[in-house]
């Protein structure tokens, strides 16, 4: 399952896309939709089947902007899938000033790169958390002194879940 974040003309949706068995079902916001389109040409034109109702629709973009065009009507859209929000949501966190440093995602800790008493530098790696197949470092929010570190390397974590603690 892939889900997405969506926003159309600055309205927020989730779409969630499983494939079975060759076929992929679509889901948006909670909601199955029977959807299906084929490409017309290589411009960016597909036709849009929404149950038995077809949909002339022009794509133009890229993979996170897309402006939509469906009967004269334009439409702005915005893509994100999990890993990007988790990862903008890591580089948010990080303008934090001091505390705890959390795991935007669940993952597991690859290998710890401070130590307890340790100065930091803003931005500075603190350690590497395995998330969906991927290695993101995980920096510091703050210059400061790492006061506690709440994980091991080979630790599992939950979303959300403290790594270390930072003062100022």
């Amino acid at each position: 399952m892939v889900k997405y974040y969506v926003k159309v003309n600055n309205e927020a949706h989730e779409v969630e896309l499983v494939e079975r068995s060759g076929r992929i079902e679509l889901s948006y916001d909670g909601k199955a939709v029977d959807a299906r389109y084929e490409e017309v040409d290589r411009l960016g034109q597909v036709s849009l089947f929404l149950g038995e109702t077809c949909y002339a629709v022009s794509l133009e973009g890229n993979s996170e902007n897309v402006q939509v065009t469906v009967a004269g009507r334009l439409y702005e859209v915005e893509i994100e899938d999990e890993r990007e929000r988790a990862a903008h949501q890591a580089e948010g966190s990080r303008s934090q000033s001091s505390g705890d440093v959390k795991s935007v995602m669940p993952g597991v800790v690859v290998e710890l790169l401070v130590s307890e008493g340790e100065s930091v530098e803003q931005g500075q790696p603190l350690l590497i958390l395995e998330a969906m197949k991927m290695q993101n470092e995980i920096g510091a929010p703050a210059t400061g002194v790492v006061k506690q570190i709440h994980v091991k390397k080979g630790q599992a974590v939950a979303g959300g879940a403290k790594l270390l603690s930072l003062s100022t």
